[in-house]
């Protein structure tokens, strides 16, 4: 029998459902559109896939809501969130940049 504290199960996450990702993108847009104006970045754990996708798509929300570019660059651990370059039209952006 496992012990109730084991590690390995603490590690693991129940996946967020649909309705889940959904109300934590919408809730989290005005948090980081507010830390982006304040300080100009917003950093935060992210260290599964399903987080990582989470806050790029909010930082593509973002972008539209405050129509200034957005970025987003995660490290495998952290997701940071930052204003872009303004680009001229038909400029690609930098390698490894997702918005």
């Amino acid at each position: 029998m496992s012990h109730p504290l084991d590690t390995q199960a603490a590690a693991r996450r129940t996946p967020l459902s649909a309705e889940e990702k959904v109300r934590a993108e919408v809730n989290f847009v005005p948090l980081v559109a507010q830390h982006l104006v304040e300080s100009g970045r917003f950093r935060v754990t992210a260290d599964t896939p399903e987080m990582v996708e989470l806050f790029q798509r909010v930082a593509h929300r973002v972008s539209a809501t405050l129509q200034r570019p957005v970025v987003s660059y995660a490290n495998g651990r952290d997701i940071v969130i930052t204003f872009g370059q303004e680009q001229a039209l038909g400029q690609e952006r930098a390698p490894g940049l997702t918005s």
